[in-house]
C-alpha cells in the first residue's frame, strides 16, 4: 500500500470531516471535536505533561486513511491503567521511564477505538499502524508505547505487533430492555430491593429533586457552578481537577446531544450535580459534585438517576467510571476490560510479561467472584 506516515502536534491541523469519516467515527471520546477541545482549552499540553503527538497515515493523494489519538507523557496522570510501579522499577535501575508514547483519551477510561481506520480498509491497514507505534517509540528513543482501554480488533492487532496484554476489572450496568426503574428492581433479591429504594427514598425526603439537562443548553454561570460541585470533590481527595469548565461547554457547543447532566436542587437552589456524556448506545458517568452532604445522594445522581435515563432512552449500557465495588449492589456487573503495553527494555520487557501474566489471572479469578455479589435472584443475572 503506498502510505505515508506523519505525527501532528494539534489536532486541529487535520480537517475534522476527514478525522470523523475513520470508523467508528460516531464514538464521542474519538471524535474531533471532544480531541480539539482537550487541546484548545488547555486541558492537555502546555505544562500539563500530555503533548498531543498524533499519529496520521495517509494515501498517495493525500487522503487521511488511518490515525491514532496518542500523547507524549511526562507522567502517569489521568490515564487510568496504572504503571506508577514500572516507572519506579525503570528509576530504581537507573533508567528513564518518562517520556512514554501513550494511546489514550486523556482523562476518560472508556473503552473505545484506538486505531482509526478509514472503512472498508484492508486488515493490512490496522496491523501497519500498530506497527508504526512501535516504530514512533523506537525512534524517538522512548521507554515504550501503552494502548489503554481498547476494543478486541485492536488489541489482537497490537498484540500480533508485540505488544503485551493486559487485564483490569470495570463496573458496567446493562440494559435488558427494562420497561422501567420498577421493572429492574424486580430482578433484585428481596432484601437489595428494599435497600435500592430506601436510599432512593432517603434523597426524596431531604427535599431533592433533579433536572435533566442538556449541555448545550446550559450558560457559561451554570456551567460555572455544575464544575464547582465537581472541583470541589477533586480538591476534598486532594487532587486538582484535568478538566475545565471551558472545556465541558466547548465540547457541549461542538458536540449538542454527547454532554447530559443532572442537576440536584432543593427548593429550586442547586445542591449537586453529575455530568454524563452519551452516544447513540451508551451512557458515560464522568464527574460529580455536591455543595452539602444528604445522605445517598452520591448513589441516585450517579447511579440511580443514570439507570432511569438509560431505561428511559432505550441505551443499550450505562459505564459509570472508575473503581467501585459499592456498584455491585446496585446492578453494575463486573467487566474485563484490556490495554496493551510495549516496553523497549529487553529484560523489563521480559519481567513485566511475567507479571502481567499472573496479573491476568488474578483479574480474572476477581470478576468471577465479584459476579457473585451481584444483586439479581438467582437464575435472573446474566
Amino acid at each position: 500500500m503506498d502510505a505515508q506516515a506523519e505525527i501532528v502536534e494539534r489536532i486541529a491541523d487535520v480537517r475534522a470531516e476527514d478525522w470523523d469519516a475513520l470508523g467508528p467515527g460516531a464514538h464521542p471520546f474519538t471524535r474531533h471535536a471532544f480531541l480539539a477541545a482537550l487541546e484548545s482549552s488547555g486541558c492537555v499540553g502546555g505544562e500539563t505533561g500530555w503533548y498531543p503527538r498524533h499519529l496520521l497515515v495517509r494515501g498517495a493523494g493525500g487522503e487521511l486513511l488511518a490515525a491514532v489519538p496518542q500523547y507524549l507523557k511526562g507522567h502517569s496522570w489521568g490515564e487510568f491503567i496504572f504503571d506508577w510501579s514500572w516507572a519506579q522499577s525503570y528509576a530504581r535501575a537507573g533508567l528513564e521511564y518518562y517520556p512514554k508514547l501513550l494511546s489514550a483519551i486523556p482523562f476518560t477510561p472508556v473503552t473505545g477505538p484506538r486505531l482509526l481506520v478509514v472503512p472498508g480498509a484492508p486488515a493490512e491497514l490496522r496491523a501497519a499502524l500498530a506497527r508504526l507505534l512501535l516504530e514512533t517509540a523506537r525512534e524517538g528513543n522512548l521507554s515504550g508505547a501503552h494502548v489503554n482501554f481498547t476494543t478486541e480488533e485492536d488489541q489482537a492487532a497490537l498484540e500480533r505487533a508485540g505488544f503485551l496484554r493486559r487485564h483490569d476489572c470495570r463496573f458496567q450496568w446493562r440494559n435488558a430492555g427494562y420497561r422501567d426503574f420498577d421493572d429492574f428492581l424486580d430482578r433484585f433479591r428481596s432484601e437489595k430491593r428494599k435497600k435500592a429504594r430506601r436510599e432512593r427514598r432517603r434523597v426524596q425526603e431531604a427535599g431533592v429533586t433533579f433536572r435533566t439537562l442538556q449541555g448545550a443548553d446550559i450558560d457559561a454561570g451554570l456551567w460555572h457552578t455544575i464544575f464547582g460541585f465537581s472541583e470541589r470533590t477533586f480538591l476534598r481527595h486532594g487532587n486538582a481537577h484535568y478538566l475545565s469548565a471551558d472545556f465541558l461547554a466547548l465540547v457541549s457547543r461542538r458536540l449538542p446531544g454527547v454532554v447530559m447532566v443532572k442537576l440536584a436542587e432543593r427548593a429550586g437552589v442547586p445542591v449537586a450535580a453529575a455530568i454524563f456524556f452519551q452516544d447513540a448506545d451508551w451512557l458515560y458517568g464522568r464527574y460529580w459534585g455536591a455543595a452539602e452532604h444528604v445522605d445517598c445522594l452520591h448513589f441516585e445522581a450517579c447511579y440511580y438517576q443514570g439507570i432511569e435515563y438509560c431505561i428511559d432512552h432505550r441505551l443499550a449500557g450505562f459505564d459509570p467510571g472508575t473503581q467501585g465495588e459499592h456498584k455491585l449492589a446496585r446492578g453494575f456487573e463486573p467487566t474485563l476490560t484490556r490495554s496493551a503495553h510495549w516496553l523497549a527494555h529487553p529484560g523489563f520487557a521480559a519481567a513485566i510479561g511475567r507479571f502481567l501474566e499472573r496479573e491476568r489471572s488474578a483479574v480474572d479469578e476477581y470478576i468471577a467472584a465479584a459476579a457473585e455479589h451481584l444483586p439479581f435472584q438467582r437464575g435472573a443475572d446474566g
